[in-house]
């Protein structure tokens, strides 16, 4: 059996954590073929989204009955805002969209379906709930980020999407994603049991289908001609 809760729910829906991880846009963003106007809408919905995921982590900090959940929450709070958001930032300022611009921008479905799905997990349940609609993002983005630096077949030296990648795939995002495993462990041992797995592996399952959406909407924008 996997040894940790988010690797058994992972396992629990394989198919969808597939074509999430392996999904059209990854591989694109790994060759370097994805289209910037793709790129470019994806990181300000991503944008959007982040904004919502801090609410989350202000959530998760809200729900927590132990310092060392704070703490965890803050962590997280901190890698959104103080890391993720930056690069955005950086990313959109060097195709001429700042980050005013991006404030302005009208969510797209698929944003507003995986934040609120988020959060209202987060709100009607309790925090193993939150960190489980939570994992497939923190800790999915970590995977697919080292898998996409270690590809034998990408060559990152000329990818356009090479601080994207190296991003997710360093030292201190791999650390984020290893304390939100880690925290899902803890979570399980206090509030836990095995009479709710099938609800979490629910929530866990319906959180990567979103994201694999998150990434469908990036990809269907080059089909839109703006």
């Amino acid at each position: 059996m996997p040894a940790t809760l988010f690797d058994r729910l992972k396992a629990d829906c394989a198919e969808e954590w597939r074509a999430y991880t392996e999904h059209a846009f990854v591989r694109a963003l790994g060759d370097g073929t994805l289209p910037q106007a793709c790129f470019r809408h994806y990181l300000g919905q991503d944008y959007l989204f982040l904004i919502h995921f801090a609410r989350a982590y202000a959530l998760a900090a809200y729900k927590s009955e132990t310092l060392d959940d704070i703490r965890q929450a803050a962590q997280g709070l901190s890698a959104i805002i103080d890391m993720e958001m930056g690069l955005h930032v950086e990313f959109c300022a060097a195709w001429g969209l700042d980050e005013a611009a991006m404030q302005a921008l009208p969510e797209a479905e698929e944003t507003m379906a995986y934040t609120r799905y988020v959060l209202e997990k987060g709100v009607a349940g309790d925090l193993l709930d939150l960190h489980v609609a939570l994992a497939p993002c923190i800790v999915g983005y970590a995977e697919i980020g080292a898998a996409l630096a270690q590809a034998p077949a990408v060559s990152l030296a000329d990818n356009p999407y090479r601080a994207w990648i190296e991003m997710y795939a360093g030292d201190d995002y791999q650390e984020v994603a290893r304390s939100e495993v880690a925290e899902l462990d803890r979570l399980m041992d206090r509030r836990g049991g095995e009479g709710r797995r099938a609800a979490l592996a629910t929530t866990f399952r319906q959180a990567t289908r979103l994201e694999a959406a998150f990434w469908q909407m990036g990809l269907a924008f080059a089909d839109r001609g703006d």
